[in-house]
């Protein structure tokens, strides 16, 4: 295979180089910089297509302007036309769409050809072979479905693609389910109207040779958990029909993406990771805004924000000529970051600020599409885009990306930094960090981005209130036999006869059946956790806006807080819990909310525990009682607090799972950490410690909570715990358990290194804090982490030592699986998660629970509490 096409420069613009200097030009602007890191160019590999991509198919692809594939995407090809399901999991802009199209576009060519009609494909709308895409988003569908039609028209009627969502006019939706070849959906359409609906799409079913998952990195936690029961649930039907469509995922840079493609789609995947397609130099800077005049809660210092930073930068950038788009984690950072920066340029030139504009999702498809058109054509040089521009929209021309904040994800983080220099010439990207512990432990721990792989994807489609409504929707779909209960893993099984139990199904003869008239597939919201979505309404008119997932409406759409909903701003007038209604009215106030809560954890299960000398760390389920008090207003620009205002809400339930450890009194003697201290040192190690998780586990800071308790009723000891904010679980407290040592590390190394005195958001404050960040003590906090992580070290010496003599003891394999980040991520399976009420989900079953002490509720076991689970929404 030959190398050749070394990446272009790009021509009459500054070298990512040259304008990372004139950014950082002056005292003041230097110093921002905390590291740059140089990626070099690399040459792309060109390869053949494998036999079994027709002629034509490559003719067509070629008439694209694409001659020769790269090495990765031939690979791919070759797995898929092999039969074997395959992932391809490289960098943006790599081609991943090229290499599973090229495979899907020759089935469907063989599939139209009568004698493969003949052998046995379905005659209905000539259609003898067919393939499912599925995105993560509509806007994604619907950009591939641009670029499948643009790819095929050489290839006449025989690929006919066709996008079948929410958005699809009933009268088309039977066309698409007769004739269409190349279907592109959501996993909530197949979830909530292919599959249950599928006797009236068996003629696509019975010919579906090709299921393509894009971006499927996307489907993580909760969400990911769910799709990965909907495609079960997909396998099992199509096998109904006869058919055994083999999958095709395309994934960003990922930590062994087939064992996550394995996990998600439930089959034995193969993977392709080594990305030969060329790439421009790249120069990625840290960049750390500076410290204001502001004090935040009880005095502690204050950084620009990251949006401000971001918006200086997009300025000075757009008066370079650099075509630059700077990624913002929420709508209206988004759309500050455009409005500063025009604002700006109009004090210079009055022609620059519509050279400037905000992308965002909510905008209508021509908006979108003109967007895109300018920033092409080169008549937009700024755009303050969220993670609407993130996945697969086709932006090409780009200079240099803008990171207000680490996006969650080194995997996103690499996916938003791949948009510039897209078209192979050298790009520039700078991540701005905010005032928040991940990020401020990132800028000043380069290798934590650099030197380490992406994350691994975690999900977990054993969680019993995961599983158990889409085993009531595959009855709904087809009676449930004991031969399907191992498609749908391990805790089915047990599952089956509890919602016998309860009513849910019924065993006949035939298998289990759904006895319900209401349809099973909306037991359950595949996006979100269970409870009826609150409706936000506008008051003077009446007209819905949108609605909010049952869980997140404490936090997000209380009396008071600020909502935003394509572009206009609300303010919530009263949310109305008993009709699952928020009434909003226009306002434009100079302020954005965010809720406050207290937490409280009751240990259910100790499945895990390993000790670290006299402390110990468990995992194990619990159930949470949280309860939003408070929300305060900060002013937008400089997120200066203005004040707090009081909420009465009712407290809510949440049986999930949980990492906790524990420290003796010993311990905390030799730690110097006096009573009076022990509050505040546990306070400020649970906060930044869920501050860091991101880095260790692909969670967002509001999928997981915590709380801190100097004497625990169930453990007699000062603990903290870090919890799930899902139902049951979603993986990332095991998964905290199993790299328990480097993440409790960084988060010590990330407190110590901080240049505050007595705490501040960049390291152990936190802004979701129920308790007003108080007591926190800093310097304790790392006398506490240094005791907990030198008494865990001494405990793996003396281990050592004692597997050095010999003798009989535990398997090396059970003790991988007991230690933490020992063995490979665990399959996570959910135990006793008990009963809930929005969705079928196990009974209590509480045989596993093992007795705790009990201490005296009196004894003084104040909660600090980060309470910030449980607010994510739809993605």
């Amino acid at each position: 295979m030959a190398q050749d096409h070394l990446p272009q420069s790009a021509h009459g613009r500054p070298s990512p180089r040259t304008a990372l200097e004139r950014l950082s030009a002056g005292d003041d602007r230097a110093v921002r910089i905390t590291h740059t890191e140089h990626l070099p160019p690399r040459v792309g590999r060109h390869a053949s297509w494998p036999e079994g991509i027709r002629v034509d198919v490559v003719e067509a692809i070629r008439k694209a302007g694409i001659d020769r594939p790269w090495e990765h995407q031939a690979r791919a090809a070759a797995h898929a036309v092999r039969g074997e399901s395959v992932v391809v999991a490289t960098g943006t802009a790599s081609g991943k769409s090229l290499a599973y199209l090229a495979p899907v576009l020759s089935a469907l060519m063989d599939g139209a050809e009568p004698g493969a009609r003949a052998r046995g494909g379905s005659a209905t709308g000539g259609r003898g072979a067919t393939a499912l895409y599925l995105a993560p988003t509509k806007a994604l569908a619907a950009d591939q479905r641009r670029a499948v039609a643009a790819l095929a028209a050489p290839l006449g009627q025989a690929v006919r693609p066709a996008v079948y969502d929410g958005d699809t006019p009933f009268e088309e939706r039977e066309w698409v389910r007769q004739y269409a070849t190349y279907v592109l959906t959501n996993p909530d359409m197949l979830h909530r109207g292919i599959l249950p609906g599928h006797a009236r799409w068996s003629s696509f079913l019975r010919s579906l040779r090709y299921v393509v998952i894009d971006e499927c990195h996307t489907y993580r936690g909760v969400f990911g958990s769910h799709v990965a029961q909907v495609l079960r649930r997909l396998r099992r039907v199509c096998a109904r029909y006869g058919a055994h469509p083999v999958f095709l995922l395309a994934s960003a840079t990922a930590a062994d993406p087939a064992r996550a493609a394995g996990r998600l789609t439930g089959v034995p995947v193969a993977e392709v990771t080594e990305d030969t397609s060329p790439r421009g130099e790249l120069a990625f800077a840290l960049w750390e805004p500076p410290l204001t005049e502001l004090s935040g809660e009880h005095g502690a210092p204050v950084r620009r924000t990251a949006t401000a930073e971001s918006a200086e930068l997009l300025t000075d950038l757009v008066l370079q000529g650099i075509r630059t788009v700077a990624f913002v984690r929420s709508r209206r950072g988004a759309e500050l970051v455009a409005l500063i920066a025009q604002e700006r340029l109009a004090e210079i030139d009055a022609s620059l600020p519509r050279r400037v504009a905000a992308y965002r999702g909510g905008y209508l498809a021509d908006e979108r599409r003109a967007l895109e058109r300018d920033l092409h054509s080169g008549r937009l040089l700024g755009l303050a885009s969220t993670s609407a521009l993130e996945l697969g929209v086709d932006v090409s021309g780009l200079d240099a990306v803008l990171l207000a904040g680490y996006p969650g994800t080194r995997a996103s983080l690499w996916q938003q930094a791949g948009r510039a220099g897209r078209t192979g010439q050298g790009a520039l990207a700078i991540m701005v960090g905010r005032d928040d512990p991940l990020d401020t432990y990132l800028v000043h721990h380069p290798e934590a981005i650099f030197e380490r792989p992406v994350e691994s994807t975690v999900l977990d489609p054993d969680n019993p209130y995961v599983l158990a409504p889409h085993l009531c929707a595959a009855a709904a779909e087809l009676p449930l036999t004991e031969a399907d209960l191992d498609l749908f893993g391990p805790e089915a099984a047990s599952l089956v006869p509890q919602l016998e139990q309860r009513g849910l199904l019924r065993r006949r003869a035939a298998g289990w059946f759904w006895t319900r008239r209401e349809r099973a597939a909306d037991l359950t919201d595949i996006r979100g956790e269970g409870g009826t979505p609150v409706q936000v309404v506008e008051a003077g008119t009446g007209r819905l806006l949108g609605t909010v997932d049952a869980g997140a409406a404490h936090t997000t759409v209380h009396d008071g807080a600020v909502h935003l909903h394509q572009g206009r701003t609300y303010v919530v007038r009263q949310l109305d819990l008993e009709d699952s209604v928020a009434l909003v009215e226009r306002a434009d106030p100079p302020y954005s909310t965010m809720a406050r809560d207290t937490t409280d954890v009751r240990v259910l299960a100790d499945e895990l525990e390993e000790p670290w000398g006299e402390a110990r760390i468990h995992f194990g389920s619990v159930e949470v009682t949280h309860q939003v008090v408070s929300y305060l207003r900060r002013r937008l620009i400089t997120g200066e607090v203005m004040g707090e205002t009081k909420l009465d809400l009712p407290p809510r339930t949440l049986r999930t799972r949980a990492v906790w450890w524990t420290v003796t009194e010993d311990q905390l003697d030799a730690a110097r950490i006096h009573p009076e201290e022990l509050p505040g040192a546990l306070h400020a190690a649970e906060h930044a410690s869920i501050g860091l998780l991101p880095l260790f586990a692909t969670c967002d800071r509001w999928d997981i909570g915590g709380v801190s308790i100097p004497l625990h009723a169930d453990t007699g000891l000062p603990t903290v715990f870090v919890y799930d904010g899902h139902p049951g679980g979603a993986g990332f407290a095991e998964r905290a358990f199993r790299t328990a040592r480097t993440w409790l590390t960084a988060t010590r190394e990330a407190i110590a290194a901080c240049e505050c005195e007595f705490g501040c958001p960049s390291c152990v404050q936190s802004p979701k804090c129920g308790n007003g960040n108080d007591p926190l003590d800093k310097a304790a906090a790392v006398r506490l982490l240094d005791c907990l992580l030198t008494a865990g070290a001494e405990g793996d010496a003396l281990e050592a030592e004692a597997g050095d003599g010999g003798g009989d003891g535990a398997a090396p394999e059970a003790e991988a699986e007991a230690r933490p980040g020992g063995g490979d991520e665990a399959d996570g399976s959910a135990g006793a998660a008990p009963q809930g009420k929005s969705q079928p989900a196990p009974d209590e079953g509480g045989g596993e629970t093992r007795p705790k002490p009990k201490a005296d509720g009196s004894a003084g076991a104040m909660a600090q509490d980060e309470g910030e689970a449980g607010a994510a929404g739809a993605g």
